[in-house]
């Protein structure tokens, strides 16, 4: 075999192995389908969060800042009483400012207001009316309610069901798509969830019974888990 026989022979087996080797550029593309839904459950909130401030004015800071203090020791004994327990009670601030009367476009010095704000956690959402009542009649004037606010202290079933229901939606979807384009899902390749379940948090409700009780309304609030999923196509 000649040199020059030899150089084809070689060159024709190179060739030969590239085309088993390499992929042919005439291979089927992958194919697959992508579906995004959302699954949502409705639950009972099954705690009220609280949020109040207690505030006085003085004639200095020092006296402001005292009285302010009393009506806080007030609060925290009549929740003590309600059997809230203390981790459950977490003061937010505590401010002093000089506090101004405006007349005639003038403004005088008239004291000092100090305040100490709170939240509340009631874990115990049936009693959160009588809590609210306890503490009002413990603060009197001094006492400002700032709001009331049912939610779920714990929404792992919830959010469970709500992830449960997207992916069975998400399959749903898919399958309806496959029978309209004429054809079958293959295997599950990608799952994200888009973002954590975040339950929607109503507006405060706060009524008065006919006995002059306050009731929380607690309610229902949505828990709802996105996810997007990936299928490979037969």
């Amino acid at each position: 075999m000649t040199t020059r026989t030899r150089i084809s022979a070689i060159a024709a087996l190179t060739i030969a192995m590239a085309a088993v080797i390499a992929p042919s550029a005439q291979a089927a593309p992958s194919r697959h389908m992508t579906v995004s839904s959302q699954g949502t459950v409705k639950v009972v909130p099954d705690a009220v969060r609280i949020s109040v401030t207690s505030t006085n004015v003085g004639a200095t800071s020092k006296e402001a800042l005292a009285a302010t203090a009393k009506t806080s020791a007030a609060v925290r004994a009549a929740l003590l009483a309600a059997k809230i327990d203390k981790k459950d009670i977490a003061t937010q601030s505590v401010s002093i400012n000089p506090e101004y009367k405006y007349e005639n476009n003038t403004s005088t010095l008239i004291g000092y207001r100090a305040s100490q704000s709170f939240t509340i956690v009631v874990r115990a959402a049936s009693t959160a009316g009588e809590v609210v009542d306890s503490i009002v009649a413990a603060g009197g004037d001094s006492l400002q309610l700032n709001g009331a606010t049912p939610f779920v202290l714990d929404n792992t079933k919830a959010t469970t069901a709500a992830r449960t229901a997207a992916v069975k939606n998400a399959r749903a979807k898919a399958a309806s798509y496959a029978s309209l384009l004429g054809v079958k899902l293959g295997k599950v390749t990608y799952l994200i969830e888009n973002s954590s379940p975040t339950p929607y948090v109503p507006v405060m409700g706060i009524a008065k019974a006919e006995s002059d009780a306050t009731v929380i309304d607690l309610g229902e609030q949505d828990v709802t888990v996105s996810v997007t999923v990936k299928w490979s196509l037969l």
